[in-house]
């Protein structure tokens, strides 16, 4: 299984971050090919809306990090989205990677009901959230409406890590029920 993981925390050690170094330290000891990339350490920018990737090429004209991170996502059968919320939302650095998976989508995919996406279908998406507000019921639309458009690139299953509640660097460590959760998941993809 070949796994890509991209770290939207702008701290390399970060809440989401550690979760998902350890939930793909578990896919990578059951034999899984992993690559990671924290986004905030490339130089990238979010989709400039040329639509060269719908009229005249089959890849995103981008000429920058992001382009071998967006192919070897391409060549995955597991992406792995980390993020912390920040004013309700996946951060900066994640959403510009997920405006330049438009890239993905076929020209006629607003109009084709069968087959949207350049990818192959059957793709495994499991989303890490970590957001400091512990009430459950904010910022739960970011997991559905994202999983909705990876859905439309073939990344039909779907799995969401969240916990809410750890806001300081570090506070990750305290709830062990997460790491139980990922340990879980891990398990069921890679049994």
């Amino acid at each position: 299984m070949k796994v890509v993981s991209l770290l939207g925390s702008p701290r390399r050690k970060g809440n989401s971050s550690t979760l998902a170094d350890f939930f793909t330290s578990l896919l990578q000891a059951k034999g899984a090919e992993v690559s990671t990339y924290h986004l905030n350490g490339l130089t990238y920018k979010g989709c400039q809306a040329c639509f060269a990737c719908k009229t005249r090429l089959e890849h995103c004209i981008g000429e920058d990090d992001l382009k071998p991170v967006l192919q070897k996502v391409a060549d995955s059968d597991l992406l792995v989205l980390a993020s912390p919320v920040y004013f309700g939302e996946v951060s900066a650095q994640l959403k510009a990677f997920i405006d330049r998976t438009f890239s993905f989508l076929r020209p006629d995919y607003a109009t084709n009901k069968e087959v949207k996406t350049r990818l192959q279908p059957g793709k495994h998406l499991v989303f890490i959230l970590v957001q400091g507000h512990p009430k459950e019921k904010l910022f739960a639309d970011i997991y559905p409406r994202y999983s909705y458009f990876f859905n439309w690139l073939g990344f039909t299953h779907s799995h969401l890590l969240r916990v809410c509640g750890p806001y300081a660097k570090g506070d990750i460590e305290n709830y062990p029920e997460i790491f139980d959760q990922a340990k879980e998941l891990a398990n069921k993809l890679l049994p």
